[in-house]
């Protein structure tokens, strides 16, 4: 019998939005369902097309997100159409949901023919003055494709054409791996740029990290290779039957076109005179050009993509155009962001306009010094086309608010008026999630600059910086800010893909980098080594992936790298489970560190290391458990354990003090789980007096920052929480706000009250670490968390204060929408929450018990609301 009301969603494979070029030949599935509130799922059917005939698999059971493929694995380049109904409880049966294909890469090393194939001119190698080569070939097809596929990678950056067209919208592919162990390729459906008879394809190339210049103090050049190369596969099925290669071989040419130089850093220099019109369409003459060099690439290396590209997401026009003192013209866009900038220009032919781009001005000027050696600025020479030109550099990208333009030949006002210069926002296209709002406009505001920290530092990697001569995964900072971001954005695929580099990465002891991908020049700064807070990437991470997104899939990928983490730290700290030597960053940036030493904060370097210790062990111990692994989840646990009384022996008086009487001792042994009920009341008063005596304002640094609200909310000082959330003071979350900053800060005086920017050489004002409250906000203060994993089970705790009247927030879960919405007025609370189908709730509200909650929207309405500020969140 079938039930109309109830309708599936197609199905989604993995965690993917376009499902081509899957890296797995059993790829999971998940589906949403609209439905009655009361409908249950007791069990589906997904039909699956592939060989010419249908299946269908019929499972029992509730489950919805990442389910099992039912079916034989995916043969390379294979494609299957999917679709999905349901069986509820009730015995009704939904329609079928429309379909899915799905299909799937080169899944063996074998499927590869491609070589890696570049320009065979002499490269100087210790310069960014190296043109960038064109690649391109001929080809001929003897009948219209039917289908067409174009997989492809780069040594370096690609962006690939055929027949002229560009193939594809994404930007800074193949992205950032550990090119050794890992290099990402592409896949595109080309069908519809190919015909029978010529053809012909081709790409430009760019350094990118690859071999482009990396790390501060000037940095490296050539530090995964020094080659530019292309690896490209094209596959072509005409309607009589044949299939035609056309793979990176001999046969390609390379030339060198109108890009002169390029680089992540210093920004793109191009020459619209040296462009070549129809280089990459059939019958172009190549006489000027050399046949390619052929260089060697493992093809078991290559690797499908676990999650979206980089592409551009948004336009942002200046709100602005500022003479500065010196005569200079500026344009302000009016948010700090991160990506490039498009122009439209007409000119004469050899105009040169110059575009040098930075986050802040100073006395009325661009301010670069906070950039360092990164040069961050482009160029453009006009061809000199009376009809204009058009040009955004390929192979660069920039974090700025204000561009400064040289050399623009008529108005620039005019122009900027006209949308003929704007800037291009890019990062890793992932999809929106989680959105928060309350009364207070200034609390809003941060939460808005942390969505943009994190949009302008999730370019391919987690970074931690967009702008300077930096921009590398520093593990810390995703560590501390993975809750915020798994709310914000689906980031399961991007930072799933990541942390198998951070595996690959991990030296056989154990050690976690610093940083990941690692720059081979290490040897030269940042030895690798073990540091708290930094290598727990490895197990806290994972774990919060897991709660998030629901998928058990990315614990078992990486539970044998979170092991050997621990196993190493088990090792280092001996027989007294004390991590109490060895270099460490301790409490990063805390506020009273020296611009010159931001390690030197307040917190005790050892005590940050002995309860992260702690907290990792018990992390690998729940991996454990959620896996099934029943011995290794008693011996993790049980180490945690003794770590965390061995953490009390050593720092704990007996009472809930601590001998490292800092804010951020505190907040880790609060929140890590190292005292006992009694002693923990003890901690939490104790921290909410430091905070007093700071006089609200922030005392921690990258360590503590992200833990020093739920540890004040969860010991019974919530207001104490808003205090200091609400504080405008520097040091502050809103002290920036009222700075008119519309990005997280590296500092909370990036820039001080007088307009001058902080003098240390680490200033950046793009940096999400210290906006990892934003968890905080949506799960405390407007009261959304994830009980089970994958919000299946949901946590509506919503703790009102501050003299906030209303607060809300939303999440797209693996299941659908969750959202809670309250709003105070005088002794009165309204909440409204909605579950989606598939998932329960419980409302647990100040001085109530708490309430079971199915699917759909419900309003709750509490009179004569009693004092919340002594109820644990």
């Amino acid at each position: 019998m079938q039930h109309v009301t109830v309708r599936p969603t197609a199905p989604r494979a993995e965690h993917l939005p376009e499902p081509l070029g899957l890296g797995t030949p059993r790829p999971r599935l998940s589906w949403r369902t609209a439905a009655p509130d009361d409908w249950r799922q007791a069990g589906y059917e997904l039909e699956i097309a592939r060989h010419g005939g249908t299946r269908a698999f019929a499972v029992r059971g509730a489950d919805q997100v990442l389910v099992p493929w039912p079916d034989e694995p995916l043969a390379s380049r294979e494609r299957a159409v999917v679709r999905v109904r349901l069986h509820g409880a009730d015995g009704e049966v939904s329609d079928w949901s429309e379909p899915t294909a799905v299909e799937a890469g080169l899944l063996d090393p074998s499927d590869w023919s491609a070589r890696a194939v570049g320009g065979a001119w002499p490269e100087v190698r210790e310069s960014d003055d190296r043109r960038p080569a064109l690649v391109r070939r001929d080809f001929h097809l003897p009948a219209a494709p039917v289908r067409a596929r174009l997989y492809i990678t780069a040594h370096g950056l690609y962006e690939a054409e055929i027949n002229g067209v560009r193939v594809g919208d994404d930007a800074l592919s193949p992205g950032w791996t550990t090119y050794a162990q890992r290099l990402r390729y592409y896949t595109y459906d080309v069908t519809d740029l190919l015909a029978e008879g010529d053809n012909a394809i081709g790409a430009w190339l760019g350094d990118g990290w690859y071999r482009g210049r990396m790390g501060w103090r000037g940095g490296f050049r050539n530090v995964f290779g020094d080659d530019l190369s292309l690896v490209a596969q094209l596959e072509v099925e005409d309607a009589d039957g044949g299939h035609h290669v056309v793979a990176t071989d001999r046969e390609w040419m390379a030339g060198v076109g109108p890009i002169l130089r390029t680089g992540n850093y210093d920004g793109e220099d191009y020459d619209a005179r040296e462009e070549l019109p129809g280089w990459s369409a059939p019958g172009f003459d190549t006489s000027g050009w050399s046949p390619v060099a052929v260089r060697w690439r493992d093809p078991a290396t290559l690797v499908a993509p676990d999650g979206p590209p980089v592409r551009c997401t948004e336009e942002v026009a200046p709100v602005e155009v500022i003479t500065t003192p010196s005569g200079a013209t500026v344009l302000d866009f009016g948010q700090n962001l991160v990506g490039r900038v498009r122009i439209r220009v007409r000119g004469e032919r050899g105009d040169t306009v110059t575009i040098s781009t930075a986050e802040v001005l100073q006395e009325g000027e661009l301010y670069t010094r906070p950039l360092r050696d990164a040069r961050s600025t482009d160029s453009y020479t006009l061809a000199g086309r009376v009809e204009g030109e058009e040009w955004e550099p390929r192979f660069t990208f920039h974090g700025f608010r204000f561009a400064q333009v040289d050399g623009w030949p008529g108005d620039l006002a005019a122009a900027a008026a006209a949308g003929d210069i704007v800037a291009r926002v890019y990062h890793t296209d992932m999809e929106r999630t989680g959105w928060f709002e309350c009364s207070d406009e200034l609390v809003n505001q941060l939460h808005e600059n942390v969505v943009w920290s994190m949009r302008g530092n999730f370019v391919d990697i987690p970074t931690d910086c967009p702008q300077r001569d930096e921009r590398v995964g520093w593990t810390g900072d995703i560590q501390v800010f993975a809750p915020t971001a798994a709310f914000l954005y689906d980031v399961s695929g991007m930072l799933s893909s990541w942390l198998k580099d951070v595996a690959a990465e991990q030296l056989p002891d154990g050690t976690v980098p610093w940083y990941v991908p690692v720059i081979p020049a290490h040897h030269m700064w940042t030895p690798i080594r073990p540091g708290a807070a930094w290598g727990d990437v490895a197990a806290l991470t994972p774990l919060v992936l897991h709660e998030r997104s629901g998928d058990l899939g990315i614990v078992e990928a990486q539970f044998d790298s979170a092991r050997r983490w621990v196993d190493l730290l088990d090792h280092l700290s001996g027989d007294d489970h004390l991590w109490d030597d060895g270099f460490q960053l301790g409490d990063w940036l805390d506020p009273v560190a020296p611009p010159q030493d931001p390690a030197d904060g307040r917190a005790d370097k050892y005590v940050v290391a002995t309860a992260h210790f702690a907290a990792s062990s018990r992390a690998v111990a729940q991996m454990a458990a959620a896996l099934g692994h029943d011995a290794e989840a008693e011996h993790y646990a049980a180490l945690a354990d003794a770590v965390a009384l061995a953490f009390r022996t050593a720092y704990g008086d007996g009472t809930g003090l601590l001998t490292n009487d800092a804010p951020t001792s505190y907040a880790l042994a609060i929140r890590f789980g190292l005292l006992p009920d009694d002693e923990r009341a003890v901690a939490g008063a104790r921290l909410a007096e430091l905070v007093a005596q700071e006089g609200n304002r922030i005392s921690t640094g990258f360590v503590g920052t992200p833990l020093i609200s739920d540890a004040l909310s969860s010991t019974g000082h919530l207001d104490t929480a808003y205090d200091l959330l609400l504080e405008r003071d520097c040091p502050s979350w809103l002290y920036p706000v009222t700075q008119g900053a519309t990005t997280i800060w590296e500092r909370w005086d990036s820039l001080r009250p007088d307009g001058t920017v902080n003098p240390g050489s680490m200033t950046s004002f793009n940096h999400y670490a210290l906006g990892a409250v934003a968890d905080w906000l949506h799960r405390v203060v407007a009261g959304l968390a994830a009980e089970e994993p994958g919000y299946r089970r949901i946590r509506f705790a919503p703790r009102p204060g501050g003299g906030l009247t209303r607060a809300s927030a939303t999440h797209e879960s693996p299941y659908g929408t969750v959202a809670i919405a309250w709003e105070r007025d005088g002794d009165t609370l309204s909440i409204r929450t909605q579950v989606p189908i598939g998932a329960t709730a419980v409302l647990d509200l100040p001085g109530r018990e708490p309430v079971e909650l199915g699917p759909g929207v419900a309003t709750t309405v509490l009179e004569a609301l009693e004092s919340v500020e002594a109820v644990e969140a």
